[in-house]
């Protein structure tokens, strides 16, 4: 947007300018070739005055344009100039204006005893342009300087409108990638203002919306807990005790996912939360690597001493890990090799899983396409993990051919 009202303000510019500017130089031409010419008449006119005098050689003499008298007799005081037919023609006691070469005569005729004396007065072209050239450039200096400081006056109301809006994109950005409490500023024009208020108007409104709905998911566990506990009797009034064992592992074990589910939704809707990525990762390979062990898997483990913040909560990481680690456990064989990398990026953390198994198509990407026979969720839990942070998944094949899995991580 700068550069397009740059460009307009400039054209714009440029276009009145010359509209402007043209005719004046125009003008400032036209006046200085009268000037001169009056200063011709006028210089023909005093030499005329002592015609058949014996002051016209001292008259010729102060004239500081060529001057050319001639005298009825046929002789001349004064430059050399021919007898042009201008000459001839003042001559006849008419005044006259001719073009010569290298710039215009001025012919004016005075009687005399002896007959018509001719004044010639000749005007060159640099007498009839002197000051015009200067006249110009300063005319060209000055438009010029109109034209850039039109530049930069809407350069800076271009910046005006378009830091507010560049503010407003961001503010989006983080929205879309899961930051509610993310407000704009209002600035700007009005209407940038009412924008950057309605905004900040919708994101109340969507974490309102999703606190209401999550709470309502929690909620759940009232109306859940009495068919639970009727369920719970009913299994612990079966005759047979290994049946009633069996229903009872089961009932409890439904009752711990619903209360998992609506620890989770409570844990959301109370906002983002933050982990050390770090201390994560080297607790999950570790629990792996026994099972890395017993399959005789060699495991390659880069994690820095240092803490590495994110905006994922542990137990979301833990099993965004674990859904990969998993997967190369389930789909490559014994003994292939895994890498595990974690490491510092610009826009947040790097999780790097990488095997020496057969890899599959990146294309499985989709939540339930799998290319070796599973349910295809694993990878599709690593990427809302991701995403929920404000980062993203992606999925390459290594120079071995194996699979190398990428979770970027945005920072917390």
């Amino acid at each position: 947007m700068r550069r397009w009202l740059a460009l307009l303000v400039a054209a714009t510019t440029s276009v009145v300018l010359i509209a402007l500017l043209v005719p004046m130089a125009l003008l400032i031409r036209a006046v200085a070739e009268n000037g001169a010419m009056s200063r011709a008449t006028g210089a023909a006119a005093s030499v005329g005055v002592a015609a058949g005098t014996g002051d016209l050689p001292l008259a010729v003499e102060r004239v500081e344009l060529p001057v050319t008298v001639f005298l009825p007799d046929g002789r001349t005081l004064g430059a050399p100039a021919p007898r042009s037919d201008a000459v001839r023609l003042a001559a006849t006691g008419r005044s006259v204006t001719a073009e010569a070469p290298g710039g215009r005569e001025v012919l004016a005729a005075a009687q005399s005893p002896q007959g018509t004396v001719v004044t010639r007065v000749f005007v060159s072209e640099d007498e009839l342009t002197r000051g015009v050239r200067e006249a110009w450039g300063a005319l060209a200096g000055l438009g010029l300087a109109l034209v850039v400081l039109g530049i930069l006056l809407a350069d800076r109301l271009a910046l005006a409108v378009t830091r507010p809006v560049d503010g407003l994109a961001r503010v989006s950005h983080r929205l879309a990638g899961g930051d509610l409490e993310a407000r704009a500023e209002p600035g700007g024009p009005p209407e940038v203002r009412s924008v950057a208020l309605a905004l900040n108007h919708l994101a109340g409104r969507i974490g309102d919306l999703l606190t209401a709905e999550r709470e309502s998911v929690a909620d759940l566990s009232h109306r859940l807990r009495t068919p639970l506990t009727a369920l719970r009797l009913d299994a612990e009034s079966l005759r047979d005790p290994e049946e009633a064992a069996r229903l009872g592992a089961r009932v409890d074990a439904l009752e711990r996912a619903v209360s998992a589910v609506i620890t989770g939704a409570r844990r959301r809707s109370a906002g983002r939360e933050t982990c050390d990525a770090a201390a994560v990762v080297r607790e999950r390979v570790r629990f792996w690597s026994v099972l890395a062990e017993d399959q005789g898997r060699e495991v390659e483990v880069s994690v820095p001493g240092t803490a590495l913040p994110v905006a994922v909560g542990a137990q979301d990481l833990a099993a965004c890990v674990d859904a990969l680690l998993g997967n190369v456990f389930a789909h490559t064989p014994e003994g292939s090799a895994l890498v595990v990398r974690l490491g510092p990026r610009p826009e947040g953390v790097a999780l790097v899983v990488a095997d020496q198994g057969p890899g599959f198509d990146p294309a499985l990407l989709r939540r339930g396409d799998s290319g070796g026979g599973s349910t295809g969720l694993g990878l599709d839990i690593a990427r809302r993990t991701a995403e929920s942070s404000g980062g993203s998944l992606g999925v390459s094949r290594g120079p071995d051919g194996g699979a190398v899995v990428e979770v970027v991580l945005g920072g917390g």
